[in-house]
């Protein structure tokens, strides 16, 4: 992967569309979190019902803390703790931020910062905030390659990124929405951060 690749993904998705990209669980697509048409365009490749919310990602964990000055002291310390990594954390959102990926929750954002492994270093030039969500049609199987994405998810994306072969394992989502006022967390899917690891961290 070099910086022309890069280059070339963030000019699709300034342009609205959408690019296919290595995180550090699977291989991903990802479309500018404030362009109506590329999320648009995202959740129709993946036959993704418009209204299911999606995390937001950044690869370069400056901008995403920055983005977040409103949230508490406690939860920040906590995605401190979390992220990057491949961790999902579903926290407070009360500026609203990112609309399109929130769903019917508004009050209600999912963060991802990737831990991006030695080779993919590239990816931290990307500044832009994403929508994001795995590289599969809904239901289907999370690639850990870029010859596993289904043939018509990859012939839709205008852009892609090949990171080599990936862990395979989705990131853990957890809910971090009342973690500011209680110190509750409630894991809402099983992924590649078990459990008992997130209660230590946490």
């Amino acid at each position: 992967m070099t910086p022309e690749d890069v280059e070339r993904f963030e000019r699709a998705l300034a342009a609205g569309g959408v690019g296919l990209f290595p995180a550090d669980t699977v291989y991903g697509l990802a479309a500018d979190a404030e362009s109506e048409t590329g999320v648009r365009r995202l959740y129709e490749i993946k036959g993704r019902p418009q209204e299911r919310p999606a995390a937001v990602m950044f690869f370069d964990p400056e901008p995403a803390f920055a983005a977040l000055d409103g949230i508490g002291p406690r939860t920040r310390g906590a995605l401190s703790k979390l992220l990057p990594g491949p961790v999902t954390a579903v926290i407070p959102n009360p500026r609203r931020l990112y609309p399109l990926a929130c769903g019917p929750a508004p009050e209600r954002l999912g963060i991802r910062i990737p831990g991006l492994r030695p080779g993919l270093e590239a990816m931290l030039a990307i500044r832009r905030p994403v929508l994001q969500s795995s590289a599969n049609p809904t239901g289907g199987a999370d690639p850990r390659r870029l010859a596993d994405v289904d043939p018509a998810v990859r012939a839709a994306a205008g852009a892609e990124l090949d990171g080599g072969e990936l862990p395979g394992t989705p990131s853990t989502v957890v809910d971090l929405t009342t973690y500011e006022e209680s110190g509750d967390h409630r894991v809402l899917r099983a992924g590649a951060v078990s459990a008992e690891v997130l209660a230590d961290l946490l």
